[in-house]
């Protein structure tokens, strides 16, 4: 019998999560992005848009701010506008003289001067008060992914259209990033350790495996990488990170420079093989990642949208935008093998020449009676 507590055990065990989470090749992606207040919509429909593409303005009142200034001058409020030397709609400055009285030859000097940067919104000569609004505060919407505008919300926003490979984890920290996927271990049951980043990894989305530990996120943050994909990560090191316990509200907004995305639990958790095949194949590619999550009701999960739009084929042994690979089960949707299923047994280069005297792109499908050569626009692939 040891004399480990039961804390300190529990500290020791991995927690794993399986909620169903997606992990698609192929799949086609929409996401809105909308402005919180009514603005302008910056782009057009059926447009091409990149990552950080801006999409829609607008711009948030500022604050305002009252100046007594029959107070500060010593006069009555009614006589305030005589004695203005700056009016509704004037740009001001901090310390900028707004109103001065000035009686008996400049004997006696008083000024009222601005408190603030803004504009004059409001003279009064009710209350003797003048209204100065600071700047308006721009807020910028960026397309997150890259894709093709589909919609247009008009003076709220747009919807953005973009097949993707997509992949969805159980927990993860930090806000919408993207940056070159960039696999730095050789299996997912490699933690992500401090040694394994370096300083060209600055700006980039880094893939481990089983584990990142404190060190190495800590680095990442120094180095500027924009975010982490990992199985699993210790509890106690996310405190560390955030600097409190992790709570049930939604994640996503914590002050830090890196994004987290953990796609299999707590804990050193190997991650899903296919999962890390998956991001393995793109290694190289961009991608875009949030780590907002929400456990409970309206469940949001992180995640990675790695957008295919602009790939063109590899090495001609796949083909990206449809994504794909041998052995990927596929539904032919054509005659005269309607409704057979099989799996993608090759993808030849070179274009064939099919019933219609047509030109087009082929696959050859592996089905019970033997194998078949379809057109690659026949079949679609069976999501797990």
């Amino acid at each position: 019998m040891t004399n480990e507590t039961t804390e300190q055990a529990s500290a020791k065990k991995a927690y794993a999560y399986t909620p169903g989470l997606k992990v698609k090749k192929a799949i086609e992606v929409s996401r809105t992005r909308i402005l919180p207040i009514p603005g302008e919509v910056l782009v057009k429909e059926n447009e091409e848009v990149d990552f950080e593409t801006n999409v829609a303005r607008a711009e948030v009142p500022g604050v305002p701010t009252l100046l007594r200034v029959s107070e500060v001058l010593n006069i009555a409020p009614d006589v305030v506008p005589a004695f203005m030397v700056k009016g509704v709609g004037d740009s001001v400055e901090e310390g900028d003289i707004v109103a001065q009285y000035t009686p008996f030859w400049g004997l006696i000097k008083r000024f009222a001067k601005a408190p603030i940067k803004g504009v004059i919104e409001a003279i009064s000569d009710q209350t003797g008060q003048v209204v100065i609004r600071e700047p308006p505060i721009p807020v910028d919407i960026t397309a997150y992914i890259s894709g093709k505008v589909v919609e247009i919300l008009p003076e709220r926003g747009v919807v953005i259209e973009t097949p993707s490979t997509f992949i969805q984890g159980i927990f993860g920290i930090g806000g919408e990033r993207h940056g070159e996927l960039s696999v730095v271990v050789e299996s997912n049951k490699d933690a992500l350790t401090a040694d394994d980043i370096k300083p060209e990894h600055k700006g980039k989305i880094l893939v481990g495996g089983s584990l990142v530990t404190l060190e190495a996120y800590k680095k990442a943050e120094e180095l500027g990488v924009n975010g982490v994909i990992v199985g699993g990560i210790k509890g106690a090191d996310l405190k560390e990170i955030l600097g409190y316990e992790i709570g049930v509200a939604i994640t996503g907004h914590e002050s830090v420079n890196t994004t987290l995305v953990v796609t299999e639990g707590f804990g050193q958790m190997n991650m899903s093989l296919r999962t890390f095949a998956l991001l393995k194949d793109f290694d190289g590619f961009d991608a875009a990642v949030n780590g907002a999550t929400q456990i409970r009701a309206g469940v949001i999960r992180p995640e990675i949208i790695i957008p295919q739009r602009k790939f063109a084929l590899g090495s001609g042994a796949e083909s990206l935008d449809q994504g794909m690979i041998p052995g990927t089960p596929v539904r032919i949707i054509r005659e005269p093998y309607f409704g057979r299923i099989g799996t993608v047994a090759s993808l030849p280069v070179q274009l064939q020449k099919v019933d219609t005297e047509s030109d087009v792109r082929v696959l050859e499908v592996v089905l019970e009676e033997g194998n078949v050569v379809v057109p690659r626009a026949n079949v679609e692939i069976i999501e797990e």
